[in-house]
């Protein structure tokens, strides 16, 4: 395997695990509730969040998945994470809990990188 093959499915895994699995068992937890709640959002907002993230994640780590679907899937990441990092800095301002969210999409930037050199190649 190459080296840009292993950095993709590190990182894509470690994504999919943040971004996919961890809502999908945790979305109905109590501190999920209060989450979306602190923040200002409606409560149908969690679930309707937690449904697109682990269909997202589905076709990210899925290689089957491919080209438009892929990027899109992609595209709507990089929009909820960059809209947590703004609700978060808006909300509580700014401190390390503020930054988590970005160092998610600095892995999904790394999974999306590594993943255009390997459709290029």
């Amino acid at each position: 395997m190459k080296r840009t093959e292993v950095i993709y499915w590190i990182t894509t895994i470690l994504f999919v695990l943040f971004e996919g699995v961890m809502p999908a068992f945790t979305s109905n937890s109590e501190l999920a509730r209060e989450g979306i709640s602190h923040l200002g959002y409606p409560d149908y907002f969690r679930v309707l969040l937690t449904v697109f993230k682990v269909l997202g994640a589905i076709v990210l780590i899925l290689p089957v998945a491919k080209g438009k679907l892929k990027e899109w899937a992609y595209a709507g990441f990089t929009f909820t994470i960059i809209s947590a990092f703004i609700s978060h800095a808006v909300v509580d301002g700014i401190n390390v809990q503020t930054f988590f969210p970005l160092f998610i999409l600095m892995i999904l930037a790394t999974s999306y990188v590594t993943y255009s050199k390997m459709v290029t190649t």
